[in-house]
């Protein structure tokens, strides 16, 4: 057993192996949430193109606000900062050490983050704080009365949030004629970019408005798609890790084999060759934004509902049930794809059909618990924006109906089988009574203008939702499911 380290680095026989002199790497971007999609995805990337002898001057450095952030820091300090990263499709592991990190600020020490992120080396700065950590409500619109947004307006120069240490370190750049840096967002929310914008600009605008108006005409917001099945690392990674590899990793990170990172160009202060490792870019990402969310993260849902009211454990056991399956497809088929726009060379039959496969992959040990997470803050997103839209058209909506009735039992609380389920959203406690009372009241989960806005009037959502909330409540899941499928319900 090798454990990891710059030390035990030339030990490793059983996975790649940086082939860039790390002491040489010299910082060009902060990231802020270094979890595990990051190390998987961003942090895969400058890898390779380090790999290739490009651009050692964007080398990564860390920083956070959370406790996650804390326990991330002190196991990634204690191995220099590598992670080893296993991806795997359905027939083969491969490892691979990534040594693109060479620093990981102080949690929460607005000081020390302020400072790294005013040096003029920074160029850009990433991050990735999950689809609910942005301060936005149900239409996407920034709000500026949260307790800890407020905070940093009265406290610009000790905030908390991400979006308050990025304003005053661009404040602080503004003042010194420090070019500013450019904000990257990678998190997996529509127009990511454009939110994050809204975030720091609102920030700003509670202490100075000048500085506002400043950050929204001069500061590089790029939107970007990014996209690779990447669980939670748990005992069962870690002993895979060591059992497969023979490497101690505190906390590796495992993936599937398929990665994409479709990027708006915009870095006026420059940016790292990722063309040369893959990464698209392009002039408007949305067209692959809204393939990506809608038939990707909205299928997911659509997977995630049925298969935890089922007991299922493992997203590809969930795909290998007829009835789930059968629902995903019929559901991206026929209620999904037709609001994805045309894509530049991509088909999108082709590419629900790729994400099938993704799903289905065995190796990967993603969860259904993991898809499930988290509802409040993603169906906002992922769902109730295709059943607007489905719904402006005229269109039919009982697949989407159906899924936010299963997401609603789901809230309830309880299986088919009668088992517990075990709170799984940050707002869970406010969910599942709205829940429990929607099995005798439909509406009152539709009701809740923070997930579903104006669109829970929607008579015709009204209507299918409560069919299918009755169907799940009389009949169960996967009766539910064979009617929808035979177009019975």
């Amino acid at each position: 057993m090798i454990r990891l380290s710059n030390a035990t680095l030339s030990q490793i026989q059983t996975a790649a192996t940086p082939r860039y002199d790390r002491a040489a790497l010299k910082p060009g971007i902060v990231h802020f949430g270094i979890g595990n999609f990051h190390r998987a995805h961003q942090a895969v990337y400058l890898d390779r193109l380090f790999n290739l002898g490009r651009d050692h001057d964007f080398a990564l450095v860390g920083a956070g606000v959370m406790a996650g952030d804390q326990r991330m820091r002190e196991a990634l300090a204690g191995q220099d900062y590598l992670t080893t990263v296993v991806e795997q499709s359905a027939a083969r592991s491969e490892a691979r050490i990534t040594g693109g990190m060479i620093d990981f600020l102080p949690v929460g020490d607005a000081t020390a983050i302020i400072a790294r992120l005013t040096d003029p080396a920074i160029r850009i700065v990433s991050l990735t704080v999950t689809e609910g950590g942005y301060f936005i409500d149900s239409s996407g619109v920034f709000d500026p009365t949260h307790p800890e947004i407020r905070h940093d307006g009265k406290h610009p120069l000790a905030p908390r949030t991400v979006f308050g240490l990025i304003a005053a370190a661009l404040s602080a750049r503004r003042a010194s004629d420090t070019p500013p840096f450019t904000v990257m967002c990678c998190d997996n929310i529509p127009h990511n970019g454009s939110v994050t914008r809204s975030a720091v600009v609102g920030v700003a605008n509670l202490y100075d408005p000048d500085l506002a108006n400043w950050i929204a005409s001069e500061v590089a917001f790029p939107n970007a798609m990014v996209d690779r099945i990447t669980p939670a690392t748990g005992e069962r990674e870690r002993r895979l890790c060591a059992d497969d590899f023979g490497i101690e990793d505190a906390w590796p990170v495992f993936c599937e084999d398929f990665t994409q990172w479709v990027l708006e160009d915009n870095f006026p202060s420059g940016r790292p060759a990722l063309e040369e490792v893959g990464v698209e870019f392009v002039a408007d990402v949305t067209p692959y934004e809204l393939m990506k969310i809608r038939i990707l993260n909205g299928g997911h849902a659509v997977i995630a509902y049925p298969a935890g009211l089922l007991g299922i454990t493992y997203v590809h056991d969930a795909m290998g049930h007829p009835l789930i399956a059968g629902f995903l497809e019929k559901v991206t088929r026929d209620e999904i794809i037709p609001t994805v726009p045309p894509v530049p060379d991509t088909s999108l039959n082709e590419y629900a059909e790729l994400i099938v496969t993704r799903c289905a992959n065995p190796k990967i040990g993603d969860t259904v618990r993991r898809l499930c997470l988290d509802g409040s803050n993603r169906q906002p997103k992922f769902i109730v924006p295709t059943l607007a839209d489905r719904i402006a058209a005229g269109q039919p909506i009982t697949g989407l109906a159906l899924e936010s009735a299963l997401w609603c039992r789901y809230c309830a609380g309880t299986t088919d089988a009668g088992e517990t389920i075990a709170p799984n959203d940050p707002n869970w406690e406010k969910l599942q009574p709205v829940a429990q009372e929607a099995q005798s009241n439909p509406n009152a989960w539709l009701g809740q203008a923070e997930i579903y806005g104006a669109l829970g009037n929607a008579p015709i959502l009204r209507e299918r939702f409560a069919a299918a909330l009755e169907s799940l409540k009389s009949d169960g899941v996967e009766t539910t499911l064979q009617r929808y499928i035979a177009g019975e319900l």
